[in-house]
């Protein structure tokens, strides 16, 4: 999907000063309402309604953006073609008992810690592929999340500045 079109739909909804940010479903959008169920509610809706196709919605506010990326969970870390710094979003934040740092079932990928409803990770791309911590991901955390890189994470938090 392109991003005018997204845009777009953003726009119809009333939202102000709606930006994407790489084409990934990243939208900052400027809106009087401050409940995010409702804002997702609403997004959520009018997805298959101008697009054709359904997604789960979650939003953060770029306080929380700037909150986790002040936190820097990947401190000393980096994102190459050996290790991905991923950050996946949680609609619903949950409580686990899980011990961080993580590593799960001896594999390639560990689970640094949960920062209000944002899980990092980091795969070691020499011995597991993303698809990997997705499905773990899921079978702890149901399908209402999304992943995505620290430098995206990053590139928003530009955007919103």
């Amino acid at each position: 999907m392109r991003n005018d079109r997204l845009r777009g739909v953003f726009g119809k909804l009333g939202f102000a000063n709606v930006k994407t940010v790489i084409s990934s479903g990243n939208v900052i959008f400027e809106s009087p309402s401050r409940s995010a169920a409702k804002l997702e509610e609403t997004i959520e809706k009018a997805l298959p309604e101008h697009l054709g196709f359904t997604s789960t919605t979650i939003l953060r506010s770029q306080g929380q953006i700037k909150q986790l990326v002040d936190q820097n969970p990947f401190n000393g870390m980096e994102h190459s073609q050996k290790s991905s710094l991923n950050v996946t979003f949680l609609k619903k934040k949950r409580g686990k008992d899980i011990k961080f740092p993580h590593k799960i079932d001896n594999r390639d990928y560990s689970i640094l810690g949960m920062y209000d409803g944002a899980i990092c990770s980091v795969i070691d791309l020499t011995g597991a592929k993303t698809p990997d911590l997705m499905v773990w991901l899921e079978k702890q955390f149901g399908k209402e999340i999304t992943t995505r890189t620290w430098k995206t994470v990053e590139r928003i938090l530009k955007a919103m500045e």
